[in-house]
C-alpha cells in the first residue's frame, strides 16, 4: 500500500534552507520507499525566506527593489507578488531590508538602525499594483518601532521643535508629535496584514528593549535608553493617535514594528503562523497525509512556544495524523514537545562531531536518518496489518 507522507520541515540555520531539508528528507524516504507518495512543503516562519517560499508555492514572483538597509546603505532586496487564489497580494519579508545578517557585528546599535527599507518595500509593492501587503517578521536587526518604514511612506514623526527625526530606535526619546497628514494616499485602502509572533509585545518587562535590544548589539546602558525611547513612542501614539500600542499582542514583533505599522499605517496584527499556513494551503495538505515529517535544527522546551514542528504537530494532531520530526540536535526538555502533539523525533547525528562537521554534513545526515526513519514507518505499517489478519483469523 502506498502512504501518503507530507514533508514539512523548517530549515537549518547557518546550514540548508527550507527547500533543501525537505528535498533531502524526500530523499531519505524515496531510498526507503520507492512507493511512497511524498508531498513536500517547506515552511517558514515570517522571517529569512518567507517570500520566496511563498511566491514558489503559490506560483507568483519575485520582484527585486534597492531600498535602504538597515545601518543606511543600500542594499539588494525583494517582495513577492503571490499568484493563484492569492493574486493581488505582495509579501514583504523584514529580513529582506532591515533584517540582522545586514548589520555588521561592529554596527550593531539599535539606537541607529533604521526600518527605512520595510517602508520602501512596502511603496514599491503599492507601486507594482498590490492590493494586499503581508509583511513577515522575524529576523530583524532593528529597534525602531517602525518608525523608519513610517517615514519613507510619508509620515513625519517631529521634535518639540517640528523637526523630523532622525534614524534609529534612540532618536524616538525626542519625539513630540506625529503627523499623518502627508502619508502615501494608497495606505488608506491598502489591507496589511503583519504575520508576527504573537507573544512579543511593546513594552514593559517584556517589551522589545529588553528582551531583543542585546540581541541585536545593545548594551546595559543602550537597553536603558532604548526603553525610554520606546515608552515615549507609545507615550505620544497614544496622545495624538489614541492608540494604546503598549501590550498589545504582536505588538513588539521586529523591535516594535508590529505596534508602529498597526498605529501608523492601520496593519492588522495576526499570529504568524495563522497567516503563513493559510498560504500554505497546510490544512488541507494535512488532510490528505498519513503521516507528516518536519524537521528543525534543534529541538527542547522552547520548540512548544511557536516553533515550526509544535505548530504543524498541533493542527496535525486534530485531524489524527502523526508527526516525527528530524533535528540537529535534542536540548533540555524536549521531551515536553511530545505533548504539543509531536509523535517522535530523531536526532540526525549518529557519533560525535565538531559543529563545522555537523553543518558540512546536514545533507547526507538528513537523507540517512529519513531513510531509517521511513523503514521503521514501513515496519509499524507492517505490524499494524499483521496484526489486524491475526486479529480477523481469531473472530
Amino acid at each position: 500500500m502506498a502512504v501518503n507522507v507530507l514533508v514539512a520541515p523548517s530549515g537549518f540555520k547557518e546550514s540548508l534552507d527550507a527547500d533543501h531539508v525537505a528535498a533531502c528528507i524526500a530523499q531519505g524516504v524515496r531510498r526507503a520507499d520507492p512507493t511512497a507518495r511524498i508531498d513536500t512543503l517547506p515552511v517558514v516562519d515570517g522571517g529569512e525566506g518567507t517570500a520566496r517560499v511563498l511566491a514558489e508555492v503559490t506560483g507568483g514572483r519575485l520582484v527585486p527593489v534597492r531600498v535602504t538597509g538597515p545601518v543606511g546603505d543600500a542594499v539588494d532586496a525583494h517582495f513577492a507578488l503571490l499568484g493563484g487564489d492569492w493574486e493581488g497580494t505582495a509579501v514583504v519579508e523584514i529580513a529582506q531590508a532591515a533584517g540582522l545578517r545586514l548589520v555588521p557585528g561592529d554596527r550593531r546599535d539599535p539606537l541607529k538602525t533604521t526600518t527605512k527599507g520595510v517602508g520602501e518595500l512596502i511603496r514599491a509593492a503599492l507601486d507594482a499594483g498590490a492590493e494586499r501587503v503581508v509583511v513577515g517578521c522575524g529576523d530583524s536587526g532593528t529597534n525602531d518601532a517602525g518608525a523608519g518604514a513610517a517615514q519613507a511612506l510619508g509620515v513625519r514623526l517631529l521634535d518639540v521643535d517640528g523637526q523630523e527625526l532622525g534614524p534609529g530606535g534612540g532618536e524616538l526619546r525626542r519625539l513630540a508629535r506625529i503627523d499623518t497628514t502627508g502619508r502615501d494616499p494608497r495606505i488608506g485602502t491598502l489591507s496589511i496584514e503583519v504575520a508576527c509572533n504573537w507573544s512579543n509585545v511593546l513594552c514593559g518587562p517584556n517589551g522589545v528593549a529588553r528582551t531583543f535590544g542585546p540581541q541585536k548589539g545593545a548594551g546595559p546602558e543602550e537597553v536603558v535608553v532604548l526603553e525610554q525611547a520606546i515608552q515615549q513612542f507609545a507615550s505620544v501614539v497614544h496622545q495624538n493617535l489614541g492608540i494604546d500600542a503598549r501590550s498589545m499582542p504582536g505588538g513588539g514583533a521586529s523591535g516594535g514594528l508590529g505596534a508602529g505599522l498597526h498605529a501608523l499605517m492601520g496593519a492588522t496584527l495576526l499570529p504568524r503562523y495563522d497567516v503563513i499556513f493559510r498560504h500554505l494551503d497546510l490544512e488541507t495538505r494535512l488532510d490528505r497525509a498519513n503521516v507528516v515529517i518536519t524537521a528543525e535544527g534543534r529541538i527542547d522546551g522552547q520548540t512548544a512556544n511557536g516553533k515550526v514542528p509544535a505548530e504543524i504537530a498541533r493542527r496535525a494532531m486534530r485531524l489524527g495524523v502523526p508527526v516525527v520530526v528530524l533535528v540537529g540536535a535534542v536540548g533540555d526538555d524536549a521531551r515536553d514537545c511530545l505533548e504539543a502533539g509531536i509523535d517522535a523525533y530523531e536526532c540526525i547525528l549518529t557519533a560525535p562531531c565538531t559543529l563545522a562537521d555537523a553543518i558540512r554534513d546536514t545533507p547526507a545526515l538528513l537523507e540517512a536518518e529519513a531513510e531509517q526513519v521511513w523503514r521503521l514507518v514501513r515496519v509499524g505499517i507492517q505490524v499494524g496489518s499483521r496484526a489486524a489478519t491475526v486479529s480477523c483469523a481469531n473472530i
